[in-house]
Formats: structure tokens, sequence, C-alpha cells
């Protein structure tokens, strides 16, 4: 049997002798309406994931990978939710892992408090109000070693640090802060990622079988195929903002989302920007095909606690039929769905707008229609933020029927940002906040 296959086992046992299983997550859409807003939208159900630590968790995936968990649940599984066939189950992905920042000399630092965590695949089933752990994958590199979630390239990425800020840790070209995820009619999964950004393949087993990254990246010391496929222009993707939704459209062709504007052509530029990209991305031509100009909503607008427009961020896309997509629009407190049609006609792929000597950039434009920029038209489907029930920080979303939704939510491992973020012992002070599904039933359907 291999590591792989007894790993699987050792999780199932693990999950099946009673560890407490629950689910966090919510999300909602109304139909495409006039003036959807979410009040006749309702919570139907939610299910909460239990307490599972996560070296437990990881070692029995990747033996070793994790020598001290710091007292730290699994968790962040709410990067992304995808049906997976049965109903109530659904495949989802961990983002890099537990991380947090700490101000050290006025500056902040990235923390990995458990660096050898290594991102993974985790199937689940909602029964009741818990969700269970059905099944688990680690992504792993061409010779089966973990790909962790450690920051790739210095100068490019931020410079990681054990739990405490105090000692600095080795970057890794093979890490992966793994997003979106969907799977395929052959069995293996695409994934997006906020590092690259990138576009990887994995297969059935977890093995990366490509990364698809931005021209000019010049990732090197990788341990799989790296393959520069995508628009140059993503370089200038804002840190920790990279590529978060990802939809697979019903021909196969997939789409992506950047969760933020690109830093264009600085960083004040992309924070107070309300116009970011979606591309999409061939399976078979292995290229992208499209790309999109795509525009937020006013900051208070979505929601009304905010005045910060760099709050804003794109999370999660739904495919729901044709060229037709649900789009998220949230901060951490609030989200709206959108109900977006891929038109042909609003391909700016290759455009002026690719390239980035262009000024004023697509990100600088206060009215992109105004410029001759065909921006993706949008129809509100429904306000989160009225839906009583529905947590923060959802970051997947999955169709499970005409008129439901099935919500999920990133608990960060249960991390906070701060020194305070771990005891004396360096333990963690769990923040308390749940993995949960949420299911929303949508009054006009989408």
């Amino acid at each position: 049997m291999s590591p792989y296959a007894a790993g699987r086992i050792r999780v199932r046992r693990a999950v099946a002798v009673g560890v407490p299983l629950a689910v966090m997550g919510a999300l909602v859409a109304a139909g495409p309406a006039a003036g959807a807003s979410g009040e006749d939208a309702q919570v139907v159900r939610t299910a909460t994931l239990g307490d599972l630590p996560l070296g437990a968790f990881s070692n029995a995936l990747l033996p070793g990978t994790v020598d001290n968990d710091r007292g730290i649940d699994l968790g962040g599984i709410g990067s992304d939710i995808y049906p997976a066939g049965r109903k109530g189950e659904y495949w989802t992905v961990t983002d890099r892992g537990p991380n947090g920042q700490i101000k050290v000399s006025g500056t902040k630092r990235r923390t990995f408090p458990v660096p050898g965590f290594d991102p993974a695949i985790v199937k689940i089933r909602v029964l009741g109000d818990t969700v269970k752990v059905l099944d688990a994958i680690p992504i792993t590199t061409r010779s089966g070693k973990a790909v962790t979630g450690l920051s790739n390239q210095a100068g490019r990425d931020e410079a990681p640090y054990s739990y405490d800020a105090q000692t600095a840790l080795s970057y890794n070209p093979n890490g992966l802060d793994t997003e979106g995820i969907v799977r395929a009619a052959d069995g293996s999964f695409w994934l997006v990622d906020e590092y690259g950004p990138s576009l990887v393949h994995v297969s059935a087993r977890g093995k990366v079988l490509t990364r698809y990254v931005p021209k000019g990246l010049n990732l090197t010391g990788t341990d799989y195929p790296v393959v520069e496929a995508l628009p140059a222009v993503l370089l200038h993707r804002k840190i920790n903002r990279g590529f978060e939704g990802l939809a697979q459209l019903p021909g196969g062709d997939l789409v992506m989302a950047l969760q933020s504007p690109l830093s264009l052509p600085d960083t004040d530029a992309g924070e107070a920007s309300l116009n970011t990209r979606l591309l999409r991305f061939s399976t078979k031509r292995k290229a992208v095909t499209a790309e999109y100009a795509y525009r937020f909503d006013p900051v208070n607008v979505v929601d009304p606690s905010e005045d910060d427009t760099s709050e804003l961020k794109i999370s999660s896309v739904v495919a729901v039929g044709g060229d037709r997509l649900l789009v998220e629009e949230r901060t951490d407190k609030a989200a709206r769905l959108q109900l977006v049609k891929l038109d042909r006609d609003a391909n700016i792929l290759g455009g002026t707008y690719d390239d980035d000597t262009t000024s004023p950039s697509l990100e600088q434009l206060d009215d992109p229609a105004a410029s001759g920029v065909p921006v993706l038209g949008k129809k509100l489907v429904v306000d989160l933020g009225k839906v009583a029930g529905v947590p923060g920080k959802i970051e997947g979303i999955a169709r499970v029927d005409h008129d439901t939704l099935a919500l999920i939510n990133d608990n960060d491992f249960g991390m906070t940002d701060g020194a305070g973020a771990f005891d004396a012992q360096g333990r963690l002070v769990d923040s308390g906040i749940e993995t949960t599904v949420t299911y929303v039933r949508l009054p006009h359907g989408v």
C-alpha cells in the first residue's frame, strides 16, 4: 500500500472514532429579480466542522510533516467548495495554512506557525448540523513531497517567519496558497493560487501536474512543471490578492477571478480601484482565451460599515449554465452575489490594458465604459449581508440546485493577527470562529 493510500485510510479512521465535526459557511442567492436584496432569501441549514488536531490530520496524509501544530485544529477548508456528486458531499480546499501578521519594529511580518503544513483537498459530507471529513488528499510535488504553503520568491512574496515573527524561514518555490477548486471529468482537479498568481492542474491523487503562471515570473527550482502561459500584466497582482475564484463552464473552460485590482501602475492605484479582471482558460488548448474587465460596486454599497475600497474582494465565482456566472463581491463582513454573462464582445485579452505601460491603466479608470472598455454587465442576485444567519468571510459557494446555494467560510484556522495570537507556551489562543457550511434558499432561483 502506498503512503498516500495509507494516509487517506488513517484520516478516515481518525474521523470515524468520534472526532466531533461540523461545518461553517453561509451564502445566499436570491433570484435575479429587480431590486433583489436578500430579505426573502433564508438560511435553511447550518453545519459545523468540529475539532480535528492539525498535526494528526497532516501527519496522517504525509507522515512527519508537522512536528508541532501549536494547538491549532484543521481549518481554512473554506477557501472554496465544489459539489462532489452525491447529495451533501463536496470537495473543499485549504489555503496555505495557518498564517498571521505580527508587527516588529514598525513592520508587519508574515508568520507561518506550522511551516510543515501541506495544503490539502478535503472531501466533506454535510449531515444534519455536522460537517464530516470523508477523505483528504495532500497536494504534492512530482516526487511526492509536500508543496507546503510557504512563500515562493524573495522580493516578490512576503518573507516567511516563525509563529512569533522572530525567526526567518526559508522560501519554497513549490509553495502554494491554494484557493478555488473544481474537479474535471477525468477526476483531476484544477486549483488557483494567490502567489503567482497561478492556475494549478493536480492529479486525482494530489500530484501537481502543471502550474501555469504569468509570463516573466521566472519561478525556478520547483519539483513540478511550470509553464508561463498567463498574461504578464498579472505580475502586478497585489500581495495576497492573486487568483481566488475559479469556475468550470459546461464545456470545460475555466474562469479565474483576480481577488483584487492589480497594483498598476502602483500600490495606491490598486488600493483605490474598483476594476478587477476575470480570465478564461481553455483546458484543451492550455491557454488563456479571453480576459474581461469587472467593476465592483462601491465598498459602502457592498458593506455599509466599510469605507476602505481596498477591502473589496472577489472570493468565489460559480458557473450557473451557459456562459453565466455568479460572482461574489465581499469584504470580511458582508457579501453580495452578482449574475454575470461572459460576453464575447467584452474580451480585452492582448489589448491596450494588458500593456503595463498604458496610462491611465485599467485600474485607474473611474469610468471604464466611458473610456471604451467593455465592462461585464451584472445583476444583483442577493445581498448576503441582509440574510440572517450568514457568517462573515464567505469564500466558497456551490450551487446545490435551482434555488439553493451552499456557502462555506474561511475561519483562518482560528488564527488572529498580533503577538497575542499565541500564549506564553506558543499555543494558539483560538478566535472561536468555526468552519461552517450554510445552505441558503433563494425565492426566485438562479
